[in-house]
């Protein structure tokens, strides 16, 4: 039998009825002649109680036990889903991802996919079983220890098991009905995109777009994975949602794609570093040794032998930023009058293959911020997208402002 992946967020699987909702949606597919292997979110809401419970207990949490108890969640919304297939007459059976197993790396709270044996759930498919409904997030490391693959960690779940099962396709539902230029919560133009390539789709999961989590977006493109974006509260469809595929798929595409938005930055400036070769490497190192998420990076033009050095990183990872850097200090590795943290800012990103062969882009978006007034504290760009830090104040006054200047809401 064919196999078809179906993921079902947090929003769709939020109450008892959502989750009767999406499985009549896993029964359709079934009676198409598939088996389906359903990964399930937590229900909407319970991930971040579970992270408030760890963090209101211990700030400086132990990983382990912070993956033992934010993991449960996937393991609810899996008993529950089974249950109501099974109710319907549909062989069902849930998962946790020991039981797969779904084997990890040992990084608990951001563990990496290495290896998903597929004779367990393709022994109990031959038996007759036409869904596995498996938690996802979730893992088992080497050791012994329950792992979980970082926020949003559901989608790369689904990618992997749709290339470990060679699956037809990879449904992602969600509570949006495709990949839009913009936020609709934001901006009323937003349109959504029939199509996006995995690069774009991949920096603006980067940058902040909520659909699909970056590491998902980067096995479906290394494993070449089909992968869809829809909504499960409209009515099914073939044409529904976005397809994420390669760039040679897409005939003709705006220069600018996507804006993509994160509030949830802060920006870390290092006062008077000293200006000497391999200063980078003392203030990094730690900061990647403590698993920060280093983003944007800018020093300034050093005087009198001493620097400034700031960078992003996202707010929840700012005390262990500063404690990471202080020990670096205190251990005379690392020597700076002051680090200050700002946590009152956003991060704003125009994103497009189109870059690649249009110039002024750059200058379209400066402008267009100047003119709203709006401040730019730090500034960074690759290929296909320009990022800019500014006050979180003026986040969404920005994000429409740019969507409107490069005429998102029309058709390329």
């Amino acid at each position: 039998m064919p196999v078809l992946v179906m993921k079902f967020g947090g929003t769709s699987v939020a109450t008892l009825d959502r989750i009767k909702r999406a499985a009549k949606r896993v029964a359709l597919e079934v009676a198409k002649g598939y088996d389906v292997i359903v990964i399930v979110s937590a229900m909407s809401g319970k991930t971040n109680e579970l992270v408030g419970w760890v963090n209101e207990t211990s700030p400086l949490y132990d990983a382990r036990e912070y993956d033992a108890v934010v993991s449960s969640g996937e393991n609810v919304t899996a008993g529950l889903m089974a249950l109501t297939l099974q109710e319907m007459d549909i062989p069902a059976r849930s998962w946790q991802g020991w039981q797969v197993p779904l084997i990890t790396s040992s990084a608990h709270a951001a563990a990496r996919i290495e290896e998903i044996p597929n004779d367990n759930i393709n022994a109990k498919f031959a038996e007759g079983m036409k869904v596995a409904v498996v938690a996802g997030f979730q893992g088992i490391s080497k050791e012994g220890r329950i792992t979980t693959l970082g926020r949003g960690g559901s989608d790369t779940t689904a990618v992997a098991f749709a290339a470990a099962f060679d699956a037809e396709r990879c449904d992602i539902y969600t509570d949006v009905d495709g990949v839009y230029t913009t936020d609709p919560r934001i901006s009323e133009k937003a349109r959504k995109l029939d199509k996006i390539s995995f690069e774009e789709m991949l920096e603006l999961a980067s940058l902040g777009a909520k659909v699909l989590q970056t590491r998902s977006v980067e096995l479906a493109m290394r494993y070449k994975v089909k992968l869809r974006v829809l909504s499960s509260f409209e009515e099914p469809s073939d044409t529904a949602g976005t397809l994420v595929c390669a760039e040679e798929e897409i005939m003709e595409s705006n220069v600018v794609s996507g804006i993509a938005y994160s509030r949830d930055e802060a920006k870390m400036t290092l006062v008077s570093v000293e200006d000497r070769p391999g200063i980078a490497a003392a203030i990094f190192g730690p900061l990647s040794d403590a698993g920060i998420n280093v983003d944007m990076i800018i020093q300034n033009i050093g005087e009198d032998g001493l620097t400034d050095m700031t960078f992003s990183c996202p707010t929840d990872q700012v005390l262990r930023a500063q404690k990471a850097l202080n020990a670096t200090k205190d251990s005379g590795a690392l020597k700076y009058d002051e680090l200050i943290a700002d946590t009152n800012v956003a991060k704003i990103s125009a994103v497009g293959i189109g870059m690649r062969s249009q110039s002024g882009v750059a200058a379209k978006m400066f402008k267009t911020l100047s003119d709203e007034g709006i401040n730019i504290k730090v500034i960074a760009t690759s290929e296909i997208k320009i990022s800019v830090l500014i006050d979180r104040k003026y986040m969404e006054l920005a994000v429409q402002a740019l969507h409107d200047a490069f005429e998102l809401e029309k058709a390329s």
